[in-house]
């Protein structure tokens, strides 16, 4: 029932068409390689199994049509950010918003950007930044050089272009030159999208491809949603 109020709030806005709102994972799943969305709003909490929706959310990424994920959160624990960008999700998205942040976070990843707020990213950073002896991208088909990697390391760091520099022994023009080569490489266009893609190969080793903007409007599959306030629809998380 949350799941059908979500979407139909959801399905108000012109740009968006959802596909269907669904409550078990193996239909949802069944449903996602049928109807081939290019966005699924997709809680952390399916089958009654509280991280459910992260494997599930890892089971998309094998899928053909290569859904964008956006994650639904109960709150932004470290721990449950850090794992649904593992899982590859593209946005995550907290329950305590509103329905128009959740359009506005649909359409965004829907164009190929990362949605997460500074805390979030911040998450992502210090995770990145504590995981032992990574090799970034160990495990893509980019080549990248040793000193791309060090350049990625940094960004991963949370260091400014100005700070990379100094770091390595490069001008900030330099810097500049090697981010646009290693985003062209990797197939992201933003430091967030690179930190999160770098994240995903640091702590399981494996990432989905990254995929170009779609130009369509976004369709959508809702997955399982509790709305523990009330029922109403302009209100559904």
């Amino acid at each position: 029932m949350d799941s059908q109020l979500l979407a139909e709030a959801l399905s108000q806005n012109p740009e968006i068409e959802i596909c269907g709102a669904y409550s078990a994972s193996k239909t949802a799943l069944a449903a996602t390689a049928r109807e081939h969305p290019q966005v699924v709003v997709l809680s952390s909490q399916l089958d009654d199994t509280e991280s459910k929706g992260f494997e599930v959310a890892r089971a998309l990424r094998s899928l053909q049509s290569g859904p964008r994920v956006v994650m639904l959160l109960d709150s932004s624990e470290p721990t449950k950010v850090v794992e649904a960008f593992r899982s590859g999700a593209k946005g995550v998205f907290c329950r305590n918003q509103s329905l128009q942040s959740l359009v506005k976070c649909i359409q965004s990843v829907h164009l190929g950007q990362v949605w997460a707020n500074s805390s979030e990213l911040s998450f992502l950073l210090e995770a990145l930044s504590q995981s032992p002896d990574w090799d970034v991208f160990a495990h893509s088909s980019a080549k990248l050089s040793k000193r791309e990697k060090d350049v990625v390391r940094a960004v991963a760091e949370g260091r400014t272009n100005r700070e990379i520099g100094k770091h390595l022994g490069l001008t900030e023009h330099t810097v500049k030159n090697y981010l646009f080569r290693i985003f062209d490489k990797v197939g992201v266009s933003t430091r967030v999208e690179l930190v999160v893609y770098a994240l995903a190969f640091a702590q399981s080793g494996v990432a989905a491809t990254p995929l170009p903007p779609k130009k369509a409007g976004p369709s959508a599959l809702v997955f399982p949603v509790r709305n523990e306030s009330s029922g109403n629809p302009s209100r559904s998380r």
